[in-house]
C-alpha cells in the first residue's frame, strides 16, 4: 500500500466479514500524510473518524473538513481521497467493500492550498 500513500500512514486490519466482502481496519495518518486518489469498484467506503484532524474530497468537489465523530460514505465508483492536516494526526476506522482503483497523488499545490 506505500505505492499510493504520500507520508506515512498505519494501517490494522481489524476483521473481515464471514464472506470476505467487507474489511474494516483501523487507518492512522501522520500530520501532512494521505493516500492517493482512488475508486471503489462495486462497493464502497465508510469512513468514522476516531481522532484528529483530516481531509477528505471527492473529484470536482471542496475538501472536507474531519474530526472525531464525522462520518463519511462513499459510493461505488467515486472519485476520491482522505488523509490528514498538516498539523495533526488523524485516525478512522474504514468499512470498505468492492475493489480499490488507486490513481494519482493529490498534487502538493492542491494539498498545500487547503486551509
Amino acid at each position: 500500500m506505500a505505492n499510493f500513500l504520500s507520508g506515512d500512514t498505519y494501517l490494522t486490519n481489524l476483521v473481515t466479514s464471514p464472506d470476505e466482502k467487507i474489511g474494516i481496519g483501523s487507518v492512522s495518518f501522520e500530520p501532512g500524510s494521505r493516500n492517493n486518489w482512488h475508486i471503489h469498484h462495486d462497493g464502497y467506503q465508510i469512513l468514522l473518524v476516531t481522532a484528529g484532524e483530516g481531509w477528505y474530497q471527492e473529484e470536482g468537489q471542496p475538501a472536507q473538513s474531519l474530526s472525531k465523530g464525522d462520518t463519511i460514505v462513499t459510493r461505488d465508483g467515486v472519485k476520491h481521497w482522505h488523509g490528514a492536516k498538516k498539523d495533526s494526526w488523524f485516525e478512522h476506522i474504514a468499512i470498505t467493500a468492492g475493489t480499490p482503483e488507486w490513481l494519482e497523488p493529490v498534487s502538493a499545490a492542491d494539498y498545500d492550498a487547503l486551509v
